[in-house]
């Protein structure tokens, strides 16, 4: 299989086609608007450049924001080979105009124009006991790369502590804090322990899944119904302008933690939820996902 050319339309599918999910839980929180809001008239220019986007395979948000990879690969693979090819597929989605040139080196400041650098695009790669190699792409902007954050518990401030309840008022803080900023209606990935560093990781994963997938613990299930009800009872609305939809989901996970740490980390997606992954056999059979 010729893995460039693979990943460079699963980048072109991702930042110009938006997720059926997503598109359609937009035009739910349009419906749910009084006809001549601002909320009603923002959601309804979102829908329009959704659906322009898709028709001419251009990107949904200038702003093509960081690619991040997550493959799930036979463990005899060639990772080696797999990164290679997915440097190259970004260099190639950018000279076609799937993706703009959004890399800058932090140290003089000038473009890196085919947004190819060392850890750019990102990778993750997991060897397991499978038959198929899949692959998630996932495109999240700065404007609300800018808007992910992380608590540590106890907080004194928010009076939250290192419990569930606790967990809640982080992330309704978390939402309040974006109101206006990272282009609201959002989603919210959320890693509730972990050390730092993979509380990001993990909650960036957690973008992946589906609008109406729920956490398989209970528990966990129960606080995402109950924080995107109040998240939307905030009246922040559709670019922070007022209004009944200031979420369309929220995702959380849970991972094991050192005993002096408890570590809170959202990572906050704009309604460009640019997610979508493909699936390959080894006899090459393709299977597109998301």
């Amino acid at each position: 299989m010729d893995w460039t050319e693979t990943l460079a339309e699963l980048i072109r599918r991702t930042t110009s086609d938006l997720p059926r999910d997503v598109e359609a839980a937009l035009r739910t929180a349009e419906a749910a608007e009084p006809a001549h809001s601002q909320a009603a008239r923002l959601l309804r220019a979102i829908g329009e450049n959704t659906r322009l986007a898709r028709a001419q395979s251009t990107p949904l948000c200038q702003d093509t924001g960081t690619l991040t990879f997550f493959w799930r690969v036979p463990r005899e693979s060639d990772t080696l080979a797999l990164e290679e090819a997915t440097r190259e597929a970004v260099a190639l989605a950018t000279r076609n105009g799937w993706l703009r040139r959004n890399t800058i080196d932090t140290l003089t400041g000038s473009s890196v124009d085919e947004n190819v650098a060392e850890d750019c695009p990102v990778c993750h790669i997991e060897q397991a006991d499978t038959e198929t190699t899949e692959v998630w792409l996932l495109q999240k902007g700065g404007g609300c790369e800018n808007m992910s954050t992380q608590f540590s518990l106890p907080d004194e401030a928010l009076g939250a502590g290192r419990d569930m309840e606790g967990v809640r008022r982080c992330l309704l803080q978390a939402v309040w804090q974006t109101q206006g900023f990272g282009c609201a209606p959002g989603i919210l990935g959320v890693c509730v322990g972990g050390d730092r560093a993979e509380g990001y990781r993990v909650a960036k994963q957690q973008l992946l899944r589906p609008l109406d997938d729920e956490a398989g613990i209970p528990e966990l299930a129960a606080l995402e119904r109950r924080v995107l009800t109040e998240a939307n009872q905030l009246g922040i609305g559709p670019m922070g302008m007022g209004g009944r939809t200031t979420l369309l989901g929220v995702k959380i996970t849970a991972r094991t933690r050192l005993p002096a740490s408890y570590f809170v980390t959202v990572a906050y997606l704009c309604w460009a939820c640019r997610r979508r992954g493909i699936r390959c056999g080894r006899g090459g059979e393709r299977e597109w996902l998301g």
